[in-house]
């Protein structure tokens, strides 16, 4: 949406791409709509709509877009535009429910696709966007909006390889952006293709020149490579050149975490939480804290405000049940875990916690099953070989984030 203002310059030209298809796309689907209506109030009214929505008016642009869709409810752009209007409300499964209907009566419109695979995005559903920007991809392979996104969904998903092929192909436009080479060249390093790793890395130090991004990036990038003292190095820089820098002081307490420097890892979340207060990556990360600190008081609190700001984190709802686990409030337990595990079914401590609870509240043969299937999950993926020893990445919420 290019309303949006994307905090800090180095992150505006990726954000700039992910949110102008959500404001563009709709309007491509304009001309249809206007052509389509054969009295001129409805054509003004639409035109009022859009323009209501470019300016953020949003309240004014849905009553509008509403008005059409009651005189012509085969409108798909009406749909289409009411769809980014629920976006930037950050009203997901309203805005899914309007484009889906927008890409059903106008299914040609690639753009209403991508805006649906956007909002998968912005929920971090990044195996649900891929297949959509895919098919936008293949329909405009030299565009680069979608590409981009879908080389970010390769990349969240450990995708290493699809990520650098995908990715590579923009260095002619993005290769002055420290974000895309910062992503480029991490892709390029998990998939072994060393000469565009080492291309990606030297010119990240050739365009960041020692800003404090640069450091930003430079840090991040050695927390991912598990070189822990070389990535305190660039994120302790970063922050010394700009102590209100976003994400810097999220990335020294994940650096911190790693080290098992439980106390240092505290104090940066809490100071990360202060420049990005909505961010609820930093109270799920300070509830893994203090539960290792043994603070569980703390450590709920933290997690149910991280669950407050998003409650599709996994990672809270197993924290919160192990607590009253240890607390023996098993029926607050059961339902944490039952919360995660609807979330994410098919992680193996999500089934052994249960178990247990369920043996607890001496429901037997369920805590059994859910044992054995703790079990057999893990041996599936050791057969599929998804349990190889491998780093992974590290949250990455400053590839993510927009100010609105």
């Amino acid at each position: 949406m290019s309303s949006i203002r994307i905090k800090h310059g180095f992150l505006r030209r990726l954000l700039g791409l992910l949110l102008l298809a959500a404001a563009t796309a709709p309007a491509s689907a304009q001309n249809s709509a206007s052509t389509a209506a054969a009295k001129p109030q409805p054509a003004l009214i639409f035109q009022h709509g859009q323009d209501a929505l470019n300016h953020g008016r949003l309240n004014e642009a849905k009553h509008d877009f509403r008005q059409i869709l009651a005189l012509d409810p085969q409108a798909g752009a009406a749909y289409a535009n009411l769809g980014v209007v629920y976006m930037r409300r950050k009203q997901w499964t309203k805005a899914l429910e309007m484009l889906r209907q927008a890409e059903y009566m106008l299914p040609q419109v690639a753009g209403i696709r991508l805006n649906i695979g956007l909002a998968y995005y912005r929920q971090y559903e990044f195996l649900r966007a891929i297949p959509l920007f895919e098919s936008v991809v293949r329909e405009q392979p030299d565009a680069l909006q979608p590409r981009y996104l879908l080389g970010q969904c390769y990349f969240f998903a450990e995708r290493w390889a699809d990520a650098a092929d995908t990715l590579e192909p923009l260095w002619p436009q993005e290769s002055t952006q420290l974000n895309y080479l910062y992503v480029l060249s991490i892709a390029a390093h998990r998939a072994g293709r060393k000469e565009l790793d080492e291309r990606a890395t030297a010119q990240l130090v050739r365009v960041g020149e020692g800003s404090p991004e640069y450091h930003l990036f430079m840090g991040k990038a050695h927390l991912n490579l598990e070189q822990y003292d070389l990535a305190l190095q660039d994120l302790q820089a970063a922050a010394a050149a700009d102590s209100r820098l976003p994400f810097v002081h999220f990335n020294l307490g994940l650096t911190y975490l790693k080290k098992q420097d439980y106390e240092h890892s505290r104090d940066e979340f809490l100071k990360d939480s202060a420049v990005e207060p909505d961010l609820a990556l930093n109270y799920d990360e300070l509830g893994d804290v203090y539960a290792l600190m043994q603070q569980d008081s703390d450590a709920g609190k933290s997690y149910r405000n991280a669950l407050r700001l998003d409650p599709r984190l996994v990672n809270s709802q197993v924290g919160l049940a192990k607590i009253y686990q240890r607390e023996e409030k098993y029926s607050q337990a059961l339902a944490a875990i039952d919360s995660a595990g609807k979330l994410d079914p098919d992680r193996t401590d999500i089934h052994y916690l249960r178990g247990q609870i369920l043996l607890h509240l001496g429901r037997k043969a369920e805590g059994q099953k859910e044992l054995e299937a703790a079990v057999r999950i893990d041996n599936q993926r050791r057969t599929e070989h998804q349990k190889q020893i491998e780093t992974g990445t590290v949250p990455s919420p400053e590839l993510l984030q927009t100010d609105e």
